[in-house]
């Protein structure tokens, strides 16, 4: 799915950017990425020094902030889910140094210069590539990671803490361990850099301290006997985090003796019973179905194989394969493979190693200068397009490194790097190149723009609608970030545009998920 009409980014023509977003003199609407100021942020926000990517989103409530085009300074570290670093977005300068009493908090309790694990990565404020002090960009100092989660957490008795690197979780259930055959992956210009974690969700049998009780009991009742109540099932669902989750899954079986996930398959259909069955396999498994359906049977779904395998981390990768081949008995790679061909096949090969440079590695000035170049000799630089080396530089580095090779492509070039890869590529591997490149520059705007496909034209995709925003819902803030960025690029709520489209509970469910 290409990216069509519009500059990236861009309000629709005739269209302004919401109040209060100000870009300088010539950064907006003739350039890319947006400047520093918020997507509605409030007038005087500072103009350098953008916060560096908020993690699926700013806080509930508070504005999306566009990452900035400009080129002065070094670009600024990622953090898992982009968590917004101390004082911006309106966050508090320790996001984990308070959570509401029964609440559980998901802290990584970061190293220095090691951000802790995370997915989807965010919109970086592409701070720039520029002049770097000698020998490298500085190193990214720590971020905010998953936010605290919304909801009731079931009166746990103490705050539920991720554990800091190598120690074991609450529950019991072990980190995932490496990958077979992979290496600590060293960072460009050889600097190790530390493995992220798994992001919430992505350890099976991983559950927070706490009693899930009298959800699991709310949501037996809703289904039991004549009818089913689905105001109550939305209410109970469709705000729970991943670990959440999992525990009242966890309580239902144990308590009822049959999985939640087969009694609402049982008691409820069409795309309201999808969407359930999306929030009650959490975040791993549903990827796990979702890749399996891209693949299977005649052709590929490109664009749900896209969603789920391109701009993820390591961890999260790795933890993919693993579920894929413990439930389906064969090797994601395998599959894969054996579904593309030619050179979209090999940069799927590329990604699916899990070998990207973590986004704790380093920026090095003159590795981003190496790539900058390769990319124009293998593009715009010659007769024909070297496919592969774009895929290789694509598929190996961090969204860090990434955002300081497309700021760099522009400044020496003059273009920007996406009109690049639409310009020399086409079909499958264009929509793919584009989908890393733009989760690198800005996830939260790629992520509205995908949001806003599924909805345009005749007819609307709902599955593809109803997977994205589970998808995205799993961090409310990052939600957050998704719907201030849907506002600023189409003058319009992202929750109205949907009353448009759907119908019903399918209607009612969607939007609790972007509450």
């Amino acid at each position: 799915m290409s990216y069509q009409g519009n500059p990236y980014g861009h309000p629709p023509p005739g269209q302004t950017p919401q109040p209060g977003y100000q870009p300088p003199p010539g950064q907006y609407p003739g350039s890319y990425p947006p400047p520093q100021q918020g997507y509605g942020a409030p007038a005087g926000y500072p103009a350098g020094g953008p916060p560096p990517p908020a993690p699926y989103g700013a806080p509930q409530g508070q504005q999306y902030v566009a990452p900035p085009g400009q080129y002065g300074s070094a670009p600024p570290p990622p953090g898992q889910y982009g968590g917004a670093p101390p004082g911006q977005y309106g966050a508090p300068a320790d996001p984990y140094a308070y959570a509401p009493p029964g609440h559980y908090r998901n802290s990584s309790q970061s190293q220095p210069g090691v951000p802790p694990p995370g997915p989807y990565g965010p919109p970086p404020p592409a701070g720039a590539y520029g002049a770097p002090p000698p020998g490298a960009y500085n190193a990214p100092p720590p971020s905010a990671p998953y936010g605290p989660p919304q909801g009731n957490p079931y009166g746990a008795p103490a705050p539920y803490t991720q554990p800091p690197q190598g120690a074991p979780y609450p529950s019991g259930a072990p980190p995932l361990p490496p990958h077979p055959n992979q290496p600590p992956h060293p960072a460009a210009g050889g600097h190790y850099a530390q493995p992220a974690l798994p992001s919430p969700g992505y350890v099976l049998g991983q559950l927070p301290p706490g009693d899930a009780s009298h959800d699991a009991e709310t949501v037996y009742r809703a289904m039991k006997g004549f009818g089913t109540d689905e105001r109550t099932l939305i209410r109970v669902l469709a705000h729970k985090d991943p670990l959440q989750m999992a525990l009242l899954a966890d309580t239902f079986q144990r308590r009822y003796g049959k999985s939640l996930q087969a009694w609402i398959e049982s008691e409820t259909s069409g795309y309201f019973e999808a969407t359930l069955v999306a929030l009650v396999r959490g975040p791993l498994r549903q990827d796990v179905y979702n890749v399996h359906r891209a693949i299977k049977g005649l052709g590929t779904k490109e664009t749900l194989l896209n969603d789920v395998v391109l701009s993820r981390s390591n961890a999260d990768l790795n933890a993919i394969k693993q579920e894929f081949s413990r439930t389906y008995r064969s090797s994601l790679e395998k599959e894969v493979r054996e579904d593309l061909s030619m050179k979209t096949e090999q940069l799927f090969s590329m990604v699916l190693a899990a070998q990207r440079a973590e986004e704790s590695a380093p920026v090095i000035g003159q590795q981003v200068d190496q790539d900058v170049g390769e990319l124009y000799r293998a593009t715009e630089g010659r007769s024909g397009t070297d496919q592969l080396t774009v895929c290789r530089i694509f598929a190996s580095r961090s969204d860090t490194q990434l955002r300081a090779i497309a700021n760099g492509y522009e400044q020496r070039y003059r273009t920007k790097l996406d009109r690049v890869i639409e310009k020399e590529f086409s079909g499958h591997m264009e929509d793919a190149l584009l989908m890393i490149l733009r989760g690198a520059t800005d996830r939260a705007m790629r992520d509205a723009m995908l949001l806003e496909d599924t909805m345009r034209g005749a007819g609307t995709k709902d599955d593809m609608l109803l997977n994205r925003v589970v998808r995205y819902h799993w961090d409310r803030n990052y939600m957050q970030q998704v719907k201030g960025a849907y506002r600023h690029r189409y003058n319009r709520e992202l929750a109205s545009r949907i009353q448009g489209e759907t119908r019903g509970d399918f209607e009612r469910i969607l939007l609790a998920c972007i509450e």
